[in-house]
């Protein structure tokens, strides 16, 4: 590293701490932490703070919470930093030309997907729901499109077989922290420069929405299990059963099949093992959870719960 930068950093949940904290630990001068307003949160809908604001806090960092960016007030309270460099992961704010221009050195963003794949909001989701085997990190000089920037370096990563979104998402997060610390360190460093994107393999990641949780047992397995995975811890995938929610927390896609058997309907659920036939093939329940309870091992489950030959679905009786 040529020497230590003026930083203001944006970041709102947990994904964002791990570079917060390697910003901080490489020597950087961190001028202030941009993170989200407090929001209600928990069965009370009290006020809470955004990890990063709690960290911010516990390190000394300046903290700014605007409602919006874009304005000039907000303009000349970042001016006032003389700042050589942002530093934005999963703000959730757009950030406009007159706030991208304002750092000396502009704004770097630390993207969870190889770019051009995965440009959006949740590309940790996506790559997991396509059956993508690989993903990594970007660091992205930014631009005013959606992730469109050239990149500085990226990072690859297998993605496991059986690997959650929440898995998923640490180890990226992680991953995240050291990458932005090498980029900074090559890039003023002049070993490395922004590289345009490639125009081919661009995909989005849209928003994911609770809706899409819902299990279509028409589905095959495979894409079932994809989707469980995908969607823990959030929104976590589920179905229903007897009228109630049955959220599904893992499940696994087997090497068998179930002729005769309607799409939802539970083929085996004793010794422990609970299997449905899908649209194509089956899938072992692995942990379950009923409303007012916690998730469950399929054979905890089976304790208290007789599912042998009941039909999960929104036609389950």
């Amino acid at each position: 590293m040529t020497g230590p930068l003026r930083i203001v950093f944006a970041g709102t949940p947990q994904f964002s701490v791990p570079a917060l904290d390697a910003l901080h630990a490489a020597g950087h001068h961190l001028l202030a932490a941009y993170t989200q307003p407090d929001r209600p949160a928990g069965r009370g809908r009290v006020l809470a703070a955004s990890p990063v604001k709690r960290r911010a806090l516990s390190l000394g960092v300046a903290l700014e919470q605007p409602v919006t960016i874009g304005t000039p007030l907000a303009t000349e309270r970042l001016a006032a930093y003389r700042a050589d460099l942002m530093v934005v992961v999963a703000y959730g704010l757009i950030l406009p030309p007159s706030i991208l221009d304002r750092p000396r050195l502009g704004c770097l963003n630390i993207h969870a997907s190889l770019l051009p794949r995965w440009r959006g909001a949740a590309p940790i989701q996506r790559a997991i729901l396509a059956g993508d085997t690989h993903t990594g990190i970007t660091i992205m000089k930014m631009d005013a499109g959606l992730d469109t920037g050239p990149t500085l370096l990226r990072r690859e990563l297998v993605i496991g077989e059986q690997e959650s979104g929440g898995q998923l998402h640490d180890r990226l997060a992680v991953l995240g922290a050291e990458a932005i610390v090498a980029a900074i360190d090559e890039w003023t460093a002049g070993r490395i420069a922004p590289v345009p994107q490639a125009s081919e393999g661009v995909t989005y990641a849209a928003k994911i929405r609770k809706q899409e949780a819902v299990i279509d047992w028409s589905q095959s397995a495979c894409e079932i299990a994809r989707r469980v995975r995908a969607f823990n811890p959030w929104p976590v995938a589920e179905t229903r059963w007897q009228g109630e929610q049955l959220r599904i927390w893992a499940a696994a896609e087997l090497a068998a099949a179930a002729p005769g058997a309607a799409a939802g309907q539970v083929i085996e659920a004793r010794h422990g093992r609970i299997v449905v036939a899908t649209g194509a093939g089956v899938l072992r329940l692995e942990m379950l959870q009923l409303p007012g309870r916690k998730p469950m091992p399929a054979a905890e489950f089976l304790k208290a719960v007789a599912l042998e030959g009941a039909r999960l679905g929104p036609a389950d009786g």
